[in-house]
Formats: C-alpha cells, sequence, structure tokens
C-alpha cells in the first residue's frame, strides 16, 4: 500500500473493461477515492451487471485484495480494512478484478481521471458503458462466446435449452445506463 495522504472529496474515473471479450464490454464510472475496496467491489458488480454471488479479488502492483476465505486461501489485504486513495492515485494507472474464480472473469480498471470535488460524492455514478455483462455462471469468456454462438441460430440442437436457462433470451448489446444507476444509489458509500 502507499502512504499518502487521503484528499477529502476527490473523486476517481475508472474505466472498466471485460478482459478476453471482443467486442469490449465497458463502463466508465466515479467513486469517491475514500471507499474501500470492499465498496469498490459493490460498484463493479452494480455497473457491470454481476449478482456477486462468487469471491473476487483485486490484483494492484501483485498484491492480493479480497475477503478473506478459508476454503480458498489467503488475500494479501482484505478488502474492508483498505481505501482506494492507499493502493492508487495516479492517472492512467491500472489494475486487476477478478470474478468468480471458476469462470475466470478478469477486469481492466483504468484510473482516467482524479478530480477534485467542492461537494461529497454520496453515491457512484456510471457515466457510459457498451454491451451486456455475460450472464452469471455460463463459463468464463469461452463459455459466454458458445453461449452467442448458440443463440445466435435457431437451428442449434443446444438452442432451446440454452434459451431457457436464459430465462427466455439475453441481448448482448443492450446497455441501460439509467438502470445502471438506479442500483448505484443503493449503495451506501459511507
Amino acid at each position: 500500500m502507499t502512504n499518502q495522504e487521503t484528499r477529502p472529496n476527490t473523486v476517481y474515473q475508472f474505466k472498466v473493461t471485460l478482459k478476453d471479450i471482443r467486442p469490449p464490454i465497458w463502463r466508465r464510472f466515479q467513486v469517491p477515492n475514500s471507499i474501500t475496496l470492499y465498496k469498490l467491489h459493490l460498484v463493479l458488480q452494480e455497473v457491470m451487471g454481476w449478482f456477486n454471488c462468487h469471491l473476487y479479488e483485486f490484483i494492484i502492483r501483485s498484491i492480493t485484495y479480497g475477503d478473506p476465505d478459508p476454503e480458498y486461501g489467503q488475500t494479501d489485504f482484505n478488502s474492508r480494512r483498505v481505501r482506494l486513495w492507499q493502493v492508487i492515485s495516479k492517472p492512467r494507472s491500472s489494475f486487476t478484478y477478478v470474478y468468480d474464480f471458476g469462470d475466470d472473469w478478469r477486469h481492466q480498471v483504468i484510473l482516467e481521471k482524479v478530480i477534485p470535488s467542492a461537494e461529497e460524492l454520496r453515491y457512484a455514478v456510471c457515466l457510459a458503458g457498451a454491451r451486456a455483462c455475460p450472464p452469471e455462471d455460463c463459463g468464463g469468456p469461452c463459455g459466454y462466446e458458445r453461449l452467442l454462438e448458440i443463440i445466435s441460430n435457431p437451428e442449434h440442437e443446444e438452442y432451446h435449452e440454452m434459451i431457457e436457462w436464459l430465462g427466455g433470451g439475453f441481448d448482448p448489446e443492450v446497455f441501460d445506463l439509467y438502470e445502471v444507476n438506479m442500483r448505484l444509489r443503493q449503495i451506501r458509500l459511507r
């Protein structure tokens, strides 16, 4: 962790992109720099569209941060005890966020801007994004690619089974900024 003084009312603007998916699935969002990495995890869950059903970790300069889990093993630091400003502060710095160790969804998170703010940011805000998040438990990037192949062909032998598993359908191009921001308002950042 870095030894920096906190700068109150500073906002970090990030861009997160899901790795190994083309065309890219990405989001741009802002959060206060004073939140914990655990709160950042909750924000990432909402901006991406995940359901927070699996373990996660941040990898920042080869150090891991997450929730201690005796079955999985230890992370270097508990994400609930580390504030964002303690581990990243320079624009263009990046780190990895891993969600669901089975499917191994890897996200590149880039700090785009550090914005001094006269007011306290009370909620995380999503500014933009592209494409829908893959469905949970679809098998990671390779499984997602296969899912898209199946649902794009109604003649595929697994088409009906996959549509049923998806609950009636899935549009990989849909991203609803309004809905994401409504969900973000439910996260207490303080």
